[in-house]
């Protein structure tokens, strides 16, 4: 049994790591920080809370950390606690510089311990159903691949780390990092990549709307986002030399985890039939359009991996290496954006 310390309980680790944690087996909610309140141990019975990131680091015990404080935290938070000879977990984005990924890697390597950014959208129901689509080739050569994430929020949620830069916040840094990490899985380094990074809201604040086209040698990637599509846009829109692939809707993992403090459901993850998305191929010179049943969506696979990374098994489900490229891929859209022009991306300073 591996025991897990959770540092920060807002909406993160409420409704995320806490119940995904308490779902999977060979793991052990067992502790949290929370600098006054004990909101965890009102929805968890017996775990301890500590006031301080120290007190918790003093339990030998913890065989895990897991970072849901606000993004311009993370940093801190985890090299404290690497410096500390313990391996951590950290939600996106890992750091708000590439240039502190690479330090976080280089502190894990030196100590023997492990980092592993938490990349959960890898196991969404919607992106699971694309890769097999694309291992399948149901579409032949893929020439554009769209993925959207909008919303409509009009004004700001209140959380004032969330329209600062300085602390992480932003759109780019808070969906770009899933929608840049799907594309990296999926496709590898890009050559270049264009963008614009914008402030489309009234009044001040952090960027809230970003659209970035990366360049492959034959295809090219748009990935997109913004807060006031009161109409949104597909989330996955899919073209290739034999049809297409259209998916309406997000995943719905994250609304559900919302009500729960751990998974139950036989069923979970389904998606009912409105959802599916719609595959049209030519077929003998005729179009032939379908429902495409999806794959359900499982994070708890992520934590599950995690388990057996920390037991030797099998190697991280997502590496310290995998949340550099996302990062620098997002300075080099900011760059872009701001200079007006293509960037090609160097990859030759990736740390090994």
């Amino acid at each position: 049994m591996i025991r897990v310390g959770l540092v920060g309980f807002g909406m993160g680790g409420r409704v995320f790591h806490a119940p995904l944690i308490s779902s999977v087996e060979g793991l052990e909610l067992a502790a949290v920080v929370e600098r006054s309140s004990d909101n965890a141990a009102a929805r968890y019975p017996g775990i301890t809370t500590y006031r301080s990131l120290e007190a918790m680091l003093a339990d030998p015990s913890l065989g895990l950390f897991v970072v849901t404080t606000p993004s311009g935290t993370h940093f801190q938070i985890a090299r404290q606690i690497l410096k500390a000879g313990r391996s951590v977990v950290v939600d996106k984005p890992t750091s708000v510089t590439s240039a502190e990924v690479a330090e976080l890697i280089a502190l894990a390597d030196a100590g023997g311990n492990h980092i592993i950014p938490f990349h959960n959208r890898r196991w969404d129901s919607d992106f699971r159903t694309i890769r097999k689509l694309l291992d399948e080739g149901s579409l032949g050569r893929l020439v554009h691949f769209e993925s959207v994430f909008d919303r409509w929020r009009p004004v700001h949620s209140g959380r004032l780390w969330k329209e600062d830069p300085a602390q992480g916040g932003g759109a780019l840094l808070d969906l770009g990092p899933h929608l840049a990490d799907q594309a990296l899985l999926l496709f590898g380094k890009p050559e270049s990549v264009s963008a614009e990074v914008l402030r489309e809201r009234d009044g001040p604040g952090s960027v809230d709307a970003f659209n970035l086209r990366l360049r492959y040698a034959k295809f090219s990637v748009t990935l997109s986002s913004n807060c006031l599509a009161a109409l949104a846009r597909p989330r996955f829109h899919l073209r290739g030399t034999k049809g297409n692939y259209w998916k309406w809707g997000v995943d719905l993992q994250e609304p559900e985890l919302n009500k729960i403090t751990r998974i139950e459901d036989s069923h979970w993850g389904q998606e009912p039939s409105t959802n599916w998305g719609t595959l049209s191929v030519d077929v003998d010179g005729g179009k032939v359009t379908r429902p495409i049943e999806p794959i359900p969506g499982d994070y708890r696979l992520y934590y599950a991996a995690v388990r057996d990374a920390l037991s030797g098994k099998v190697r991280d489900p997502v590496t310290g290496v995998d949340a550099w490229r996302v990062a620098r891929l997002l300075e080099w859209a900011t760059e872009s954006s701001e200079k007006r022009r293509e960037i090609p991306c160097d990859w030759s300073e990736e740390p090994q």
